[in-house]
């Protein structure tokens, strides 16, 4: 299995995005890595790690969640991997629930999330951006 880290969908993920997608809710599990100091594209001096640019973009998807009726069901730092082998732990783990793949879309294209986005890609190495659903046998159990 190959990993790769990515700032962005490549071609064939844009095309797979601009599908309908699965019906009902989506959960985006979002692995990160961090640069060890953030590095902006626009070449800006600055002091902040990696972690902390990312927090800026964190701060304001946060808030832009509700307006896409999504919402953040959990975050946290990989601290060990139990099961498996990797070259390199991801540095933190979230899961975002959105109605809909096209809530997702709707957000990632809007102006305030490409404004936070200078952020976030200033602070990350990469990121593994994965589309679940909820399975069926846990119908009721949400």
């Amino acid at each position: 299995m190959n990993v790769e880290n990515c700032l962005m969908p490549n071609n064939n993920q844009r095309r797979e995005l601009a599908k309908p997608g699965p019906e009902g809710p989506i959960y985006m599990l979002n692995l990160i890595k961090f640069k060890e100091k953030a590095e902006y594209e626009d070449g800006r001096k600055t002091n902040l790690s990696g972690r902390d640019a990312y927090r800026i973009y964190g701060e304001t998807a946060l808030k832009l969640l509700p307006k896409y009726n999504a919402e953040m069901i959990f975050i946290s730092e990989v601290t060990d991997i139990m099961i498996g082998v990797v070259e390199e732990l991801w540095d933190e783990v979230s899961i975002v629930k959105y109605p809909s793949r096209s809530s997702l879309i709707e957000m990632a294209t809007s102006t305030e999330w490409g404004e936070a986005n200078i952020h976030r890609a200033a602070g990350i190495k990469g990121q593994l951006n994965i589309e679940t659903i909820h399975p069926n046998w846990m119908a009721g159990n949400e």
